[in-house]
């Protein structure tokens, strides 16, 4: 096994155990953020935040692969895709959401100047790699696109995203949008297939691959795989500090299984009308594949502008302090560079990735060194509460 994948294992086996101690040593606790919201307007901002174009415009491309190649024979191509994108992997988002919710405003490591500064260089990083993917993937779906159209689109986007950042009001009203216009497009999908009942019933009964081998999901089957985890630990901190606001006194139980299964639920259904496309051979209506990167955008737009949101208020860029005119420029100019950067060098999401896995270690070590402050803190005040 190489020695990016033994990584990988021994970081997710880590991470799934010490959430597991979590919720059964806090059991009693409620967390809460500092805005916080109700559990459907959490799980809009939490799905729409802590996901990206890949989802609407990967699968069509990768079941074929996953039909095809050896790692992925133990079981279905809609089995391995939801298993790249659902369930057990959103319990990263677990974890993070737990440490800046109950942990970090009582120890405050990221405060310490070089945690501050590798966490807001992955943040910035991870960013740009969203829209990096949407600029990839662009001539797949919008036929004979001109590059200058493709920078030209992609600039825009970012430019709607910062702009959205400069007000939290603006980020929770994309986010039922978003959520809103996704369901949307599963129902419009169905329909213009003729996907009844019956039909997503049948197709969605694959998702029990999935399940059945979930054992196979926790190490990576491939290095495309290993991909998949380091993208999803390259957003799992930047995720967990900004919906951690957003908790409204859940208890971490409640929060793993919300985690878990609420963005799941859409996910799988997506999936499966997607799957139900590719064995049936159906060819997509040009209005169905301008949909399907409309709602990419906003999706784009959603992961940039909350992102952007994160790291301007980590580092003090704010509207509050550069002005608007200043702050857009500048975030803009920062990003839409990055972008570049990914385009025109070996720069890897990969590499932003081991970063995080690594940083997840640093906090470790830094949480064990301070045990006793933390078990002292435990025992007083918020933001955690007993019941």
């Amino acid at each position: 096994m190489p020695l990016a994948h033994i990584i990988l294992t021994a970081a997710i086996l880590i991470t799934l155990a010490t959430s597991l101690f979590l919720v059964f040593r806090y059991r009693h606790i409620r967390l809460h953020g500092a805005q916080p919201s109700n559990l459907v307007a959490f799980t809009a901002i939490l799905f729409t935040s802590g996901l990206d174009v890949g989802l609407i415009m990967f699968p069509l491309t990768e079941f074929p692969v996953y039909a095809n190649e050896a790692p992925y024979n133990f079981t279905n191509p809609l089995a391995i895709e939801f298993g790249f994108w659902g369930f057990l992997v959103w319990g990263f988002y677990f974890l993070t959401t737990f440490y800046f919710s109950a942990i970090e405003p009582r120890l405050k490591l990221f405060e310490i100047g070089w945690v501050a500064m590798i966490n807001n260089f992955v943040i910035v990083a991870t960013c740009a790699f969203t829209g990096f993917l949407f600029l990839s993937y662009l001539p797949d779906y919008i036929a004979d696109i001109s590059p200058l159209a493709r920078y030209s689109l992609v600039a825009f986007v970012v430019l709607g995203a910062v702009l959205s950042s400069t007000d939290i009001r603006y980020v929770k009203w994309l986010s039922f949008g978003s959520f809103a216009l996704f369901l949307f497009l599963i129902l419009g999908m169905m329909i213009a297939t003729n996907m009844g009942p019956a039909e997503v019933i049948t197709t969605g009964q694959n998702l029990g691959g999935y399940f059945g081998h979930l054992d196979k999901f926790v190490s990576p089957l491939s290095d495309y795989h290993a991909f998949y985890l380091f993208w999803w630990f390259a957003w799992s901190i930047m995720i967990g500090q900004f919906v951690a606001r957003f908790l409204g006194g859940i208890k971490p139980l409640q929060l793993l299984i919300a985690l878990l299964i609420l963005p799941s639920l859409p996910i799988a259904m997506w999936f499966s009308v997607l799957y139900y496309v590719h064995s049936q051979d159906i060819i997509l209506s040009s209005i169905l594949q301008f949909s399907m990167v409309a709602v990419g955008i906003v999706f784009v737009l959603n992961s940039l502008d909350s992102l952007t949101r994160l790291y301007s208020e980590n580092l003090n860029l704010t509207v509050e302090k550069l002005g608007i005119p200043l702050y857009v420029a500048g975030h803009w100019t920062l990003l839409f560079g990055l972008i570049l950067l990914y385009q025109f060098t070996p720069l890897k999401i990969e590499w932003i990735g081991m970063v995080v896995i690594g940083l997840y270690g640093s906090v470790y070590y830094l949480v064990f060194r301070r045990k006793e402050a933390l078990i002292g803190l435990m025992q007083t005040g918020s933001p955690i509460h007993d019941e």
